[in-house]
């Protein structure tokens, strides 16, 4: 009996301390609350465009996601800002391009075509416009490649992708490159549509890219 009563005054004690830390740790004198995670340490601080990782002071935060399907569309986030996505409502099935300016990172232009029945024209005019030191983000929604041609491929390439030229029905794709790169962009992903390994029905899974895209330099 003794024994069980020295246990059951040592367990009482450590109750008592632990409680009295507990007030002594997230209370102050003027009763002001301490939250927990300040008592662990400070917090992480948030990445831009949620990414896992922050970027240099001389880089661009990015991050873009394919459609899934034909059910979910894209989104292209740079610098913490959404440039495209569904709840923008400026996405659409094929291409789906944001431009911004290389040096400044400031939202130049988005464009969203149709690959499957659209006029491809239109894109080769939105690529053939595009000047010098503009960065370059797309992301694929449904079918990107049934109206894609020679050109727009070329168009592409020279913009420093190395996947255009594979982009078949319903491939998923997203792409980061400048006018003016000198060789292929870093940023660059790509998964073909293929029964065998698909996620979806007819679909293969989306493509999730994030990084840090260097500045334009004077």
């Amino acid at each position: 009996m003794r024994v069980t009563g020295v246990i059951r005054f040592l367990v009482l004690l450590a109750t008592l301390l632990g409680s009295w830390f507990i007030v002594q740790t997230y209370f102050e004198r003027s009763g002001k609350a301490i939250s927990l995670r300040s008592w662990l340490g400070p917090p992480h601080p948030r990445n831009k465009c949620d990414n896992k990782k922050g970027c240099p002071v001389d880089h661009f935060a990015f991050r873009i996601i394919s459609g899934a399907a034909n059910v979910v569309g894209p989104s292209i986030c740079f610098e913490d800002r959404i440039l495209m996505s569904t709840v923008k409502n400026n996405i659409g099935r094929g291409l789906n391009i944001a431009l911004v300016n290389g040096k400044s990172g400031e939202l130049l232009k988005v464009g969203s075509f149709d690959m499957y029945s659209g006029d491809i024209t239109q894109l080769e005019t939105f690529l053939q416009e595009i000047k010098d030191g503009t960065i370059m983000l797309t992301a694929t929604y449904d079918d990107a490649a049934t109206k894609m041609n020679d050109k727009v491929r070329a168009q592409f390439s020279a913009l420093g992708s190395r996947y255009v030229n594979q982009l078949s029905f319903r491939d998923n794709w997203v792409f980061l490159g400048a006018k003016g790169l000198k060789g292929k962009s870093p940023f660059e992903e790509y998964i073909k549509n293929d029964q065998k390994t698909n996620k979806y029905d007819g679909w293969p899974e989306l493509l999730e890219m994030e990084g840090c895209a260097p500045r334009k330099q004077d």
